[in-house]
């Protein structure tokens, strides 16, 4: 057994590239905790801001505006820098992003003295998203396929859900994290989210110094990823154009469509919890966590905004045990029959959400957590399969795809504003629906049996 996990990490020159692959997993905790922290914001500036949910969706199309416009210049360093030198460039760029956020407060205390409209001080706030977002974007482009050449090929599905795995760690700290430093109040029951919304991020831009200096002189390795498709072919004949393999093409649509609808669900996370969850019964409100709680307008027990955004941390849990276990079916099971069957059942807890049937549609919230747990990493490792040198390149349009976060949580609280939360939830529904249409699908897309023992149709 020991041998077979030793396996994942050791290349065919015989190099074990297990402490290279650590080193590089604590990049997905970094942003998953970056994420998490986005992902309970938009309720933030809801209250203070007095934003429609539409409006606030703006805080996602920030972030992912951020990786739209550096997914391709990313692509672009990380093939001229090497994998080392395109994650110290983003790490420094996350830094920068981090300590933005000082003088973005500043700009939001002038606001409350009326020197500056609300909206300079918003504006202020979704800069510094922007800018950190930039930079994990080069860490995304680089970190993500190079998990997938850190061992045999066979396991490059594996390797990157693990890697990813950290990152739901992270995402399970975030929302804890901003609960505590958006929605907290003094002792006379007033916000101080606005005067400390900085310090999280502060503390980000601390860390990511240091971790730069930690890579400038670890052993990163530039991995050559293997040529399947001959596109590094000099012959006449060789396709040299990624787009024309429609498994890499169709991952791009795939992937913008899930991160689509994992940011509506994500950033709408609150909303739901405090709008459509049944009453609560007063014995569970104790004094330990009185703070979750508030009295609604029909005098029922509710969720607070800061119990919905710690309650957010039991759904990345549902998340990172679905990493866990994902990495585990992913060893036994191809690829992407796993990636259909989870789309498959993600359709349907939208579909019971959006029927509003009370505790069983909230239990459906945390369990399309589950199943959305593999879907960023497989559709990653199915996409780049076999590209060779290109991979570097077509990584960065799978990055950015994820501009689809910016855009269909607009269209999600356009319906939420109509309608309710619940109805927004065929927003994300129709995404899954691909996303399970591509996984089932893959092998006549790729020409491919699966990522373990492959075996091409066209000259490999």
């Amino acid at each position: 057994m020991s041998t077979e996990k030793k396996s994942m990490f050791v290349t065919d020159d015989g190099k074990n590239l297990m402490f290279t692959f650590i080193l590089v997993s604590s990049l997905f905790l970094l942003w998953g905790v970056c994420n998490g922290m986005i992902d309970v914001m938009d309720k933030h500036f809801q209250t203070e801001l007095g934003l429609n949910k539409a409006q606030s969706a703006w805080v996602q199309f920030a972030h992912y505006l951020g990786y739209f416009l550096m997914a391709m210049p990313a692509g672009v360093l990380a093939s001229k820098l090497g994998y080392k030198g395109g994650i110290i460039m983003g790490l420094l760029l996350v830094a920068a992003g981090g300590f933005w956020f000082v003088p973005a407060t500043h700009i939001n205390a002038l606001a409350k003295a009326g020197t500056v409209s609300p909206q300079t001080a918003f504006v202020g706030y979704l800069a510094g998203v922007c800018a950190i977002a930039a930079g994990l974007t080069f860490l995304e482009t680089i970190a993500n396929p190079y998990t997938t050449v850190l061992g045999p090929t066979r396991y490059a599905a594996t390797r990157i859900n693990l890697a990813q795995s950290c990152n739901g760690i992270g995402w399970i700290f975030g929302p804890i994290i901003g609960g505590m430093f958006f929605y907290g109040k003094d002792a006379a029951g007033h916000s101080t989210g606005n005067e400390t919304l900085y310090i999280p991020y502060l503390t980000v831009a601390i860390v990511v110094c240091v971790l730069a200096v930690v890579f400038y002189f670890a052993y990163i390795p530039d991995i050559k990823t293997e040529d399947d498709y001959h596109l590094d072919d000099s012959t006449p004949d060789a396709s040299h154009s990624i787009w024309k393999h429609p498994h890499f093409a169709l991952a791009v649509a795939a992937q913008f469509l899930y991160v689509a609808a994992q940011a509506g669900i994500f950033s709408f996370f609150i909303n739901y919890m405090t709008s459509e969850t049944p009453a609560i019964p007063a014995s569970v409100t104790s004094d330990l966590l009185k703070s979750w709680f508030e009295t609604g307008k029909s005098g029922a027990t509710i969720l607070s905004d800061k119990g919905a955004a710690n309650l957010a941390s039991l759904g990345f849990l549902c998340f990172l045990i679905g990493r866990f276990s994902g990495a585990v079916i992913l060893r036994k099971f191809s690829a992407h029959k796993v990636l259909g069957l989870y789309g498959l059942m993600n359709v349907l807890m939208c579909f019971l959400v959006f029927l509003k049937l009370g505790w069983l549609s909230v239990i459906c919230v945390f369990l399309s957590y589950f199943f959305m747990s593999i879907m960023f990493p497989t559709i990653f490792a199915l996409g780049i399969f076999g590209l060779g040198a290109r991979a570097k390149k077509a990584s960065a349009f799978i990055v950015m795809a994820i501009m689809g976060g910016a855009i269909l949580p607009k269209l999600m609280g356009f319906v939420a504003d109509k309608y309710d939360m619940s109805r927004g939830f065929i927003v994300p529904l129709a995404c899954f629906a691909f996303v399970a249409f591509y996984g089932f699908n893959w092998p006549k897309f790729s020409g491919a049996a699966s990522l373990n023992g492959t075996k091409m149709s066209g000259g490999h």
